[in-house]
């Protein structure tokens, strides 16, 4: 079936062709995964909910056959001058150098589709950081945004704050892509910052970073997915 990142890089896409304009930042893209789709043409169609001097709101709903498979909203918001003084609470940089050698080749079984390289987490087990770096086009012959290279980095989101020490038991349905700015670089960095769980119900978030700072924040609701037979 298509992975849902891709889902989520097709918004985000359409909805920048259709809607971005000059003085206008994407701040805000969730993207709603609530049915599997087969390998089968998809349809990406785009509406203009609001457009005012300081923000704009657009909608997109994703289509298969099946008919509608998910749906994305993104909010673009006005830029202008920064405010003075300090913040009281300021996401610190992170620690990670840009990665050096060749990606990690995958595991039990997966191979991902962009190149990986996973970081060891401080203070937790797990895979906590890793580096992204898109290695294919998400449609032929058109160039990968800084935007699209940021929605589809975020569906990582799920497999690096909900995964266990035991592999992942949960599934994401959704995830919300906060941004302040916009990633400078084709890496693209994510720190897992926490998880709940409770009832077989998660949420989890992360941080993303590029070479030059953090740049936003992603959080994700989740389901318990059961462990294939044979697993404890």
């Amino acid at each position: 079936m298509l992975h849902g990142r891709l889902l989520g890089g097709l918004a985000a896409q359409a909805i920048e062709q259709h809607h971005a304009a000059p003085g206008l930042r994407f701040a805000r893209l969730t993207v709603d995964l609530f049915r599997n789709s087969p390998m089968s043409p998809v349809t990406v169609e785009t509406t203009l909910v609001r457009d005012g001097r300081r923000i704009r709101v657009a909608d997109a709903t994703i289509s298969t056959e099946q008919g509608v498979i998910a749906r994305a909203g993104a909010v673009l918001l006005r830029q202008g001058e920064q405010p003075g003084g300090e913040q009281a609470i300021v996401t610190p940089a992170w620690d990670e150098p840009p990665p050096v050698g060749p990606p990690v080749e995958g595991g039990g079984g997966w191979t991902p589709p962009f190149d990986l390289w996973r970081v060891p987490g401080r203070g937790a087990p797990g895979p906590g950081r890793v580096w992204l770096r898109e290695r294919h086009p998400l449609v032929d012959d058109e160039p990968v945004t800084p935007f699209v290279r940021a929605a589809l980095a975020a569906d990582f989101a799920s497999p690096l704050s909900n995964a266990g020490l035991d592999g992942l038991r949960f599934i994401n349905a959704d995830y919300t892509l906060t941004l302040a700015r916009l990633p400078e670089s084709d890496l693209v960095g994510i720190e897992a910052t926490g998880h709940l769980s409770t009832g077989g119900v998660a949420t989890g978030q992360v941080t993303l970073h590029d070479p030059a700072g953090p740049l936003g924040f992603c959080l994700v609701t989740a389901v318990a997915n059961p462990a294939p037979m044979g697993r404890g």
